[in-house]
């Protein structure tokens, strides 16, 4: 089995990334920005670019519309060298998008949902897990038809020998679908939520109390606290902290999407959690450093970021 093949299962969709230092709609007035991209998006595919950045082989399973964007998101994640060709193109539909308005500390973000729903597991070939190691895929909420299978698909990796992992995203809609969550849980290695994220989904005022309100059985627990750095809760009581770097965020879009690129990098090449948290850390800070969350990874640029990190004595 290849330690370095990655098969991610998600969304697809391009991001309209309109940043500025008063980026706030207002009625009947005009205000001037100071960026704006067009990026690939979503935060499957935010994660399977910065793994293949980081050297992993990587297949990409999903679902666009015959359209511009879809077109655009498929050749950006062959540009990034991610594998397309398990990704349907469907004539009759259109390819989701999401516009984030972005200030450099924070986002806000509008969605328009066109294919992200869409992935069933009839858009999922066998053939694209030979080889793979790992089994990844993000917004559990928003990959809507998906959301009843994912216990199966992950019970299935890990009888197979597959490491797992995902990431949650925000709902919506708020009504958090626990019970799905936690009989996920069981099958899943990594699960990979912010820190908002998952104390609204277990309902505790803080990390501190998170541990003795996550259900057994489970894997880790790894909450991305952005500027407080993450933490870790294991099975089996054990807790770790990784510590945040220090930067000037020019955008965070994809910012837990990129981490969680490198956490997963980090444990298929087998770190210990403090340093697979603190090597996440650093891919989820450089990737706030520039515009859009796509491609922003690579080892090189990672190796300088950690350098000069030392330099400043962080």
């Amino acid at each position: 089995m290849n330690k370095s093949k990655v098969v991610v299962v998600g969304e697809l969709n391009v991001d309209l990334i309109f940043a500025g230092r008063d980026i706030r709609p207002e009625p009947n007035r005009e205000k001037l920005v100071d960026d704006f991209r067009l990026a690939l998006g979503s935060s499957s595919a935010i994660t399977a670019a910065g793994l293949a950045g980081l050297g992993l082989e990587v297949e990409f399973v999903s679902i666009v519309g015959d359209d511009e964007f879809g077109r655009f998101c498929l050749s950006e994640l062959a540009r990034l060298g991610v594998g397309v060709r398990h990704v349907t193109v469907d004539p009759g539909s259109r390819t989701g998008a999401t516009l984030s308005l972005t200030d450099g500390s924070d986002r806000s973000l509008l969605t328009y949902m066109g294919t992200i729903a869409s992935v069933v597991p009839e858009l999922i070939p066998d053939e694209a897990f030979e080889g793979a190691s790992h089994v990844h895929f993000g917004s559990f909420y928003l990959q809507e038809r998906m959301r009843p299978h994912w216990s199966g698909l992950f019970r299935k990796a890990k009888e197979a020998g597959r490491t797992t992992s995902f990431d949650v995203g925000w709902d919506p809609r708020e009504d958090w679908d626990r019970k799905r969550l936690k009989e996920l849980l069981a099958w899943t290695d990594w699960f990979l939520p912010s820190e908002e994220e998952v104390l609204t989904i277990f309902e505790v005022p803080d990390v501190a109390g998170l541990p003795a309100r996550l259900p057994e059985p489970r894997g880790q627990v790894v909450v991305k606290r952005g500027a407080s750095g993450a933490a870790a809760f294991g099975a089996d009581g054990s807790a770790a902290e990784g510590r945040p770097f220090s930067v000037k965020p020019v955008d965070t879009t994809g910012a837990g999407d990129s981490f969680n690129a490198g956490w997963i990098a980090a444990k298929l090449e087998g770190k210990d959690t403090v340093e697979a948290l603190t090597f996440a850390n650093a891919c989820g800070a450089l990737s706030t450093l520039s515009v859009g969350g796509a491609g922003t990874l690579d080892r090189e640029r990672l190796a300088r970021f950690l350098d000069s990190q030392a330099e400043n004595g962080n």
